[in-house]
């Protein structure tokens, strides 16, 4: 009898209990006024920032491709790919055997119009220490003669005058007539002999000009010899610049071609990148390239580095648009700025987030909380007890799809409903119209 008095307690309690639970459920459901497809988010401080995003690649700040000037067979390769080059450094040399045969010719060259030059300067010296000789020895001929002459014709003068007195024989006079005569003739070739001279003053400026011929032979084979010095320079090719070997054409042993006498443009022997500074080159839609400026700050992500984030900044962007597939986007050149960039390589393909705009330690109420209707905006206020959320205007700010920045309308703390098909029309509203509306004045 006990036992089931027991047992009817028990029995008792336990009812009890399910009751109350019931009744405490009741009351909960009653009591709460947010609806069963919304949840309730607090509206608090935090920070806003609006980008644009965009993908883009990776390049260095400068590539060099690098040929021979000279033409022949790789002896020397020291770099491969990956390698640092400093500026200076050796990258190529080529066998020189056919560049030094050319230096030898165009030396002999030199030595034979050398010697000309010399042969030239001392005919020039003979025929110029000539002239005054022959002018005196002419000069002298001539007084000569003319002495002669003038002694002959007298003495043919005085015979005649002894047979007109009769005093002197007709043989006597011919023989002085004569005289007088070849004393004459003699004169005659004197001054001719004396007009020879100019010839060897014009043979003077023949020599003078036998020396410029020599001397400007000697300065084209000295030319000659100067391209083929260089020439054989050429079989040595340092780096331009400091970098990074980023491609290598060729081995050992490759016969190449110059770069500047073959037609084709000689052959390419190695790239070098010049890696100390890196940039994106990104490309934004036109829709979104008014938001972008020179100097903005920007996020790079690459998914060589998922946990890694890269720091840059705009430095240039394309006055002109390029259209592919009737979609018009603007190229955005951005310089990596951070210390980790060391880790990104070129051609790597990146994420970009240009910051247009940002907002530190704001009210912020998440996007799927606000309604818009006729250009206004509101959000509803979670109930308490029995009684409904209140609807309440407010003014927004900057928005990044997500939280939106409340300029007026809630305070820090407040609660508001967040509805999913207020998400949706929220959702689309952004697509339409990305910027805030202005707050009231």
């Amino acid at each position: 009898m006990r036992k089931r008095s027991w047992t009817l307690i028990a029995l008792g309690i336990i009812a009890a209990a399910v009751g109350t639970y019931a009744a405490v459920g009741r009351s909960a459901n009653t009591n709460s006024s947010t609806p069963a497809d919304a949840t309730v988010a607090t509206v608090r401080r935090g920070d806003i920032t609006k980008s644009v995003a965009s993908t883009g690649k990776v390049i260095s700040n400068l590539e060099v491709d690098i040929k021979c000037r000279a033409s022949g067979e790789v002896t020397k390769l020291p770099f491969d790919i990956s390698d640092p080059v400093t500026k200076g450094q050796l990258l190529l040399e080529l066998d020189p055997v056919d560049q030094e045969r050319d230096v030898k010719r165009a030396q002999a060259s030199v030595d034979q119009s050398k010697a000309r030059l010399a042969e030239a300067q001392k005919n020039l010296e003979l025929a110029e220490a000539d002239v005054p000789t022959a002018q005196k020895r002419a000069d002298a001929a001539i007084r000569s003669a003319e002495i002669r002459s003038r002694s002959a014709q007298a003495k043919a003068q005085r015979r005649q005058q002894l047979i007109k007195e009769q005093l002197g024989s007709a043989e006597d006079a011919e023989t002085a007539d004569v005289e007088a005569a070849s004393a004459a003739a003699d004169l005659e070739t004197a001054r001719v002999q004396a007009e020879e001279i100019q010839s060897k003053r014009l043979t003077v400026e023949l020599r003078r000009h036998e020396i410029a011929l020599a001397q400007a032979q000697l300065d084209a084979d000295q030319i000659a010899l100067d391209t083929s010095r260089q020439q054989l320079l050429y079989t040595h090719v340092e780096a331009p610049i400091s970098g990074v070997v980023s491609a290598r054409n060729i081995q050992i042993g490759t016969i190449i071609s110059s770069g500047i006498t073959n037609i084709g443009g000689g052959t390419t022997i190695m790239t070098l990148c010049d890696v100390s500074r890196l940039f994106v080159i990104a490309s934004v839609d036109e829709a979104d390239i008014g938001k972008i400026q020179l100097g903005q700050d920007v996020l790079i992500t690459v998914d060589a580095f998922p946990s890694e984030r890269f720091g840059g900044k705009v430095i240039r962007i394309a006055t002109t648009g390029v259209n592919t597939s009737n979609v018009v986007t603007f190229e955005v050149k951005i310089e990596i700025t951070s210390a980790n960039k060391r880790l990104l390589k070129p051609m790597m393909t990146a994420n970009v987030q240009i910051i247009c705009d940002q907002r530190k330690s704001v009210l912020v109420v998440p996007e799927q909380s606000v309604t818009r209707s006729d250009g206004k905006a509101a959000v509803t206020i979670a109930g308490t007890g029995t009684a409904p959320g209140a609807e309440r205007p407010v003014v927004l700010g900057l928005s990044d799809s997500e939280n939106v920045e409340v300029l007026q309308g809630l305070q820090e703390g407040d609660q508001v409903i967040v509805r999913k098909e207020v998400a949706s029309h929220w959702s689309t509203d952004q697509k339409k119209s990305s910027m805030p509306p202005p707050p009231p004045q």
